[in-house]
């Protein structure tokens, strides 16, 4: 089953919030609702979206200091909803971190086509929107800016190629991904011609994060399929 790609909807209105959830869910994608700034940045790390709709003018926290909150732990894109439409706000918008700018009334109609495209934009990067990740309590970390990994605080050297699988299972945890897949995704010009290649940078892999290679906690075996993986985000 495809995973649905999840849209954070910030939004105080509740009659605009209740639009815009069923034209994105008839559009295939899964809404979360958040009714204020506060809420909202809860709900983002409590959920991890794929994308953002942020309205300006929120309670408690404002649109911008959710922005600016968001940009500094994450790379998710952002949508600004407002009925600021001056030059100005725009710009001050897109400079504190928005990748778009829709103003009140819109369409909804308009404002799907952006998502979209921002989306396709942004899906074939390797690497998740968050700078960097931990899982399972902070036992392994990753580093996506400065390509760092961190098994219990201490440094873990790994290849470039290995740093781009592990980046591509993480950034689509529970998705098994054949050797195929792994290859087209994470290993480019890196391949050297043979599936199998995939398996030997796996055993490297685990060989460095797992406590137990036999009974792997990150990188899992779905057998006659491929590989995914199963480390619990604490981000």
């Amino acid at each position: 089953m495809t995973k649905k790609t999840k849209i954070l909807v910030v939004e105080d209105e509740a009659k605009i919030a209740e639009a815009l959830r069923a034209y994105l869910e008839k559009a295939g994608f899964a809404v979360v609702e958040a009714a204020d700034g506060e809420a909202g940045l809860r709900s983002f790390d409590e959920t991890c979206p794929d994308l953002v709709v942020l309205d300006l003018m929120l309670p408690k926290i404002s649109g911008e200091t959710v922005c600016q909150e968001l940009r500094r732990v994450s790379r998710v894109p952002i949508v600004m909803l407002t009925a600021k439409s001056g030059e100005e706000d725009k710009v001050s918008g897109l400079t504190m971190g928005a990748d778009d700018y829709v103003t009140k009334p819109f369409s909804p109609r308009e404002l799907l086509a952006r998502i979209q495209s921002i989306l396709r934009r942004c899906g074939d990067g390797i690497s998740p929107m968050y700078r960097s990740l931990s899982w399972n309590e902070g036992d392994l970390e990753m580093d996506f800016e400065s390509r760092e990994l961190k098994k219990n605080g201490a440094p873990v050297n790994v290849t470039p190629s290995e740093f781009r699988i592990l980046s591509t299972l993480v950034k689509y945890p529970g998705r098994t991904f054949t050797r195929d897949e792994l290859i087209d995704s994470a290993l480019g010009m890196d391949f050297d011609g043979f599936e199998r290649t995939v398996d030997s940078h796996i055993k490297n892999l685990r060989g460095k994060i797992e406590d137990d290679t036999a009974n792997p906690a990150y990188i899992l075996t779905v057998r006659g399929v491929g590989y995914k993986f199963g480390g619990t985000c604490a981000r």
